[in-house]
């Protein structure tokens, strides 16, 4: 299928590996131009580097972290007008919420709730102007089922949830969609965190826990990225535009609910 954004210009955050990497490396296999951001210089130019030479995109690395003013400023430097955003930010560590302080709450909120607000205040109204945008935020699946260990990620996540299902319903007239990607349990450097935040709870090693969440997903393996990206850019399609302020789960099953 041709999702019909060739041409478009994405901004996608923390991109030079996991769930980020993927969804810039699925839009850019349909002819998406690419500013990328995250901390790492080496690691991300090398992304850059990989996605030019799979699909002859134009890729624009900006090393600067995106939770700052500063390397929003960057970001929005390098790209000014993006017809499509992927909110992605690195979670914050797990542990037990009788050890987080006040200012580990802040640095969460800052993260994973008060960032990616910041981005779409700045560029929704573009959106809106050029008649089209797609904002896809990275968020979890412990949004929809907590996880106790991920306390600091299940609040600031599901601030964010929250914002984005009012001023969803006030874009998508324009042609301008906000959606929620929900990973379950993917092969990235943040499935080892949280894992190793379970072992050291727990009392176990790293394979008992590891098989022990493998137990709980119904697919019985855990998630690839490039699924997640796929799914991502079918999210910015121009044949998603009757799809916004939802939460999408990509974990196998895991989750039992109905609703």
């Amino acid at each position: 299928m041709d999702l019909g954004i060739r041409g478009r210009r994405a901004l996608v955050c923390a991109s030079s590996r996991g769930l980020g990497r993927a969804c810039a490396f699925a839009l850019a296999r349909e002819g998406v131009a690419l500013t990328l951001v995250a901390r790492g210089r080496e690691a991300l130019e090398a992304t850059a580097r990989e996605i030019r030479d799979a699909t002859g995109v134009a890729v624009t690395p900006v090393a600067a972290d995106i939770v700052t003013p500063e390397g929003r400023e960057a970001a929005l430097a390098a790209c000014p007008e993006p017809d499509i955003l992927v909110n992605n930010a690195g979670g914050p560590p797990p542990g037990d919420f009788r050890h987080w302080t006040r200012d580990d709450w802040l640095a969460a909120l800052d993260a994973n709730m008060l960032t990616p607000i910041e981005l779409i205040r700045a560029t929704v109204d573009g959106m809106i102007a050029r008649r089209f945008g797609r904002i896809v935020n990275i968020t979890s699946g412990a949004v929809k089922a907590p996880l106790d260990v991920l306390g600091l990620s299940n609040g600031a996540r599901s601030g964010l949830t929250g914002f984005v299902a009012g001023i969803a319903r006030k874009t998508v007239r324009h042609n301008v969609t906000i959606n929620n990607l929900l990973p379950g349990f993917f092969a990235t450097d943040r499935m080892q965190s949280v894992i190793g935040g379970t072992a050291r709870t727990r009392g176990l090693s790293f394979a008992e826990a590891m098989a022990e969440r493998v137990a709980t997903i119904p697919a019985g393996r855990v998630g690839d990225p490039e699924e997640f990206g796929a799914a991502c850019a079918w999210l910015c399609s121009a044949q998603a535009a009757f799809i916004t302020g939802q939460n999408w789960l990509i974990d196998g099953g895991a989750y039992p609910g109905t609703f």
